[in-house]
């Protein structure tokens, strides 16, 4: 008896997490297209960078093919994303962003598509930059939080 009751006891505390873990992927999807935007607006302030990492783990693994390939998750990866966009907050002196498709898989994935354009200057070289390109980002879900991101240009 006292093993049925612990079996159903762990099956019962296993949905409940479960339960917990669920969310709107549509709607986290809109979340965070709408902090990712913050971070490259002229404006952007480190509290948008903080906005977009709060939905992020802490050892995000992070791709943007072909600049940055390895997407190994690392125990330093938020910290390491931080510390590379907090470099590049404020370059741009435009852009404009629209979500085009949201796709997403159970509770594991999201794949967002959109287009974006931008202008600025790039803070290591002082070059005029500008750009206008159509993205996929696919994110794997972990606990309701990103763990990792693919990008893709089209």
């Amino acid at each position: 008896m006292k093993h049925k009751l612990l079996a159903a006891f762990a099956v019962f505390l296993s949905l409940s997490v479960t339960a917990e873990t669920e969310i709107d992927l549509n709607a986290f999807a809109q979340q965070y297209f709408k902090a990712m935007v913050a971070t490259q607006a002229p404006d952007a302030t480190t509290q948008d960078l903080e906005n977009y990492l709060a939905l992020l783990t802490d050892d995000i693994g992070h791709s943007h093919l072909p600049y940055v390939t390895d997407d190994s998750r690392q125990p330093d990866g938020k910290q390491a994303m931080r510390k590379g966009m907090t470099f590049y907050l404020g370059a741009h002196t435009e852009h404009k962003a629209e979500l085009l498709d949201v796709f997403t898989f159970n509770q594991s994935a999201i794949a967002i598509r959109y287009s974006n354009s931008a202008k600025g200057i790039h803070p290591q070289h002082k070059q005029a930059i500008s750009y206008s390109q159509v993205m996929m980002e696919v994110l794997e879900m972990e606990n309701g939080k990103v763990a990792v991101i693919r990008k893709y240009h089209q």
